[in-house]
């Protein structure tokens, strides 16, 4: 049964992170961030309309990294201690200060792109040659040039930075982690308590089905309460980014937000499109064997993340995952291993379960420390690949991180997911390598289905889906409501699971459960990292070490190459269908095995 959740005062220090490894004191960060204040009025003062010669641009770019280098530092700080815990105002309140101070500095030194779009490309190439470090950045400003508005523009949309882009989801999570209280939900006469993660991370999973659907109808019945305040943010949200894309001279928000993914608008439908006509078969027949297997009188929505044996999920400590993680992605090297030793003695990770923490996973990685991984662990499997997940992004930015300038390491979000969900892929397969029995191997490949390409290639598939429909409206001049994103989404869901799988009430508030709505066209990044990442994995298998060897290139490449370029020089060509609908095959052809080895287990049984 789920325990109530303790305050973050109240759970111990080990399964927390450790923020002062960033600052060692709350008195650092603030000297830190006078620092900026200082360093933002000297390149003001130096550089303000005088960007016209090489040689300056140069200088004054190296100063403008510094500054960058500061403001990861102390806004992550900040933003990490509130998002273990969303009750403590103070943490709230400091990151709002700092958010503020950002923005303010992002507006006086607004200046800096808007002169360097007025320079002719043969000065822009020039600086690019004195320091390679800002080489990036340059073309991007001459990339951006179509798009840029005049300077007093800029300097005022970056002033109202937060206000602009991040009230929306800021209103979201205060909603979400603060406001929402759950109520205990009763079932023959036990009460149970709910809570945003208790439900995400427990009852979605819970075998007893008079529990897991009574804990489902109980969530959805309280966060359905709160449906017009959120549909209320995220319809801000959606038109800000059409408001600023018919500024910038985009034909659509699409064009807008996929700009800086640095990928055309056929890639982004061809992942949509694909996947939801070719993996749902696939995925309905998945559904049906978890009928079958659990006994069920219906499929419904509520039953989807049950596993296929839950008889054989074993429970695994956080040292235990030390052990399978180490030895799972043992094949990257040793550099890469000991970052992981590492993030483990030196509390990395947030494990911990407490009242107001964010829910789901992420890995901040500010520039000049490591990363910081939040999660909730509980103890089970998969839980392991969650974390080899955010390590996968950890590995990347510490490798990326040491090879280039903090200007070259905002890689695109197209590509960001694949090296987290590749860590998966060498996770699952070194579990099969280690077991030999039909049971373990069904239910490795059902942990492969129900966890790395169930939450990729269908849950945010699902919501990229979803979020285009409602992208094509904001394009054509409407607002969206509550109700509206409810059918919005039930139609995506029907459209997907067909009648394999009920989706029952309270299955189309999905909308209201995730984040990525708030970050651009981020969802279907994720099948389209883990398309990239399922066709290394092959390779990897079949061609060995050297392989290995080509992906920490990628991995040292930031953002110095696009998606193209990288996953081109991870061997990939993703400029065709070719990758894409191999993996769906690869999954398709895992389901299969396991509905043939569901069968081979009964025939045994009986």
């Amino acid at each position: 049964m789920a325990e109530e959740l303790k305050s973050r005062k109240d759970v111990p220090t080990e399964l927390t992170w450790d923020l002062s490894q960033i600052y060692a004191s709350e008195a650092d960060m603030l000297r830190d961030a006078e620092e900026m204040k200082e360093l933002a009025g000297r390149i003001e003062e130096t550089y303000r309309g005088k960007l016209e010669d090489p040689e300056r641009i140069a200088a004054c770019l190296g100063e403008y990294r510094r500054l960058k280098e500061l403001m990861g530092l102390v806004i992550n700080y900040c933003s990490l201690a509130m998002e273990v815990d969303y009750y403590d105002e103070y943490n709230q309140q400091r990151m709002g200060k700092m958010s503020r101070l950002g923005d303010e500095l992002g507006s006086s030194l607004s200046f800096i792109r808007s002169e360097l779009m007025e320079q002719p490309e043969e000065t822009i190439r020039k600086a690019m040659e004195i320091d390679g470090g800002n080489r990036c950045y340059l073309q991007d400003i001459l990339r951006d040039k179509a798009h840029r508005l005049h300077p007093e523009a800029e300097r005022v949309l970056s002033a109202l930075g937060q206000s602009i882009y991040g009230t929306p989801y800021e209103i979201y999570n205060i909603t979400k982690l603060a406001d929402i209280k759950f109520e205990p939900f009763t079932v023959n006469g036990k009460e149970y308590p709910l809570g945003y993660t208790l439900f995400e991370d427990d009852y979605e999973y819970e075998p007893d089905t008079a529990v897991r659907r009574a804990a489902f109808a109980a969530f959805s019945k309280k966060i359905k309460e709160y449906e017009n305040v959120t549909a209320t943010a995220y319809n801000a949200n959606v038109q800000t980014e059409k408001v600023l894309s018919k500024l910038r001279g985009y034909d659509s928000v699409f064009d807008y937000l996929l700009f800086d993914q640095k990928v055309d608008r056929e890639l982004y439908d061809r992942q949509i499109n694909l996947i939801t006509e070719k993996l749902a078969p696939h995925m309905r027949r998945y559904a049906k064997l978890i009928q079958k297997v659990h006994h069920l009188d219906q499929m419904t929505f509520a039953d989807l993340k049950l596993p296929v044996d839950p008889g054989y999920t074993p429970e695994v400590t956080i040292q235990d995952s030390r052990e399978y993680i180490e030895k799972g992605l043992a094949v990257l090297g040793e550099d890469y291993v000991e970052m992981i030793r590492t993030a483990y003695c030196d509390r990395w990770v947030d494990f911990a379960q407490n009242k107001g923490k964010a829910t789901g996973g992420f890995c901040a990685s500010p520039y000049g420390t490591h990363s910081y991984i939040l999660m909730t662990w509980n103890n089970k499997m998969s839980d392991v690949f969650t974390l080899a997940h955010e390590l996968g992004h950890a590995g990347h930015f510490k490798i990326c991180n040491e090879a280039q300038s903090v200007f070259d390491t905002e890689v695109s979000s197209y590509f960001i997911e694949a090296p987290s969900t590749m860590n998966e892929l060498l996770m699952a397969h070194y579990l099969m390598r280690t077991g030999k029995d039909k049971r373990f191997r069904r239910w490795v490949l059902s942990c492969m289905v129900s966890n790395t390409y169930y939450h990729n290639f269908v849950t945010h598939l699902l919501e990229a889906a979803y979020q285009r429909e409602v992208y094509k409206l904001v394009d054509a001049g409407e607002s969206v409501q509550a109700g509206q994103l409810s059918s919005i989404m039930r139609e995506t869901l029907e459209k997907f699971w067909g009648d394999a799988v009920e989706i029952n009430e309270g299955a189309e508030l999905t909308w209201m459960r995730q984040p990525h709505y708030y970050m651009g066209l981020y969802s279907y990044t994720y099948s389209a990292g883990l398309t990239v990442a399922t066709q290394v994995c092959k390779r990897l298998e079949t061609e060995g070490e050297a392989v290995a060897e080509d992906w920490k290139k990628v991995l040292a490449a930031g953002s110095t190459l696009d998606p193209v370029g990288l996953a081109a020089l991870a061997g990939i060509d993703i400029t065709t269908d070719g990758p894409l609908l191999d993996t769906i095959e690869t999954i398709g052809s895992m389901i299969d095995e396991i509905c043939e080895l569901t069968e081979e287990l009964e025939k045994e049984e009986n």
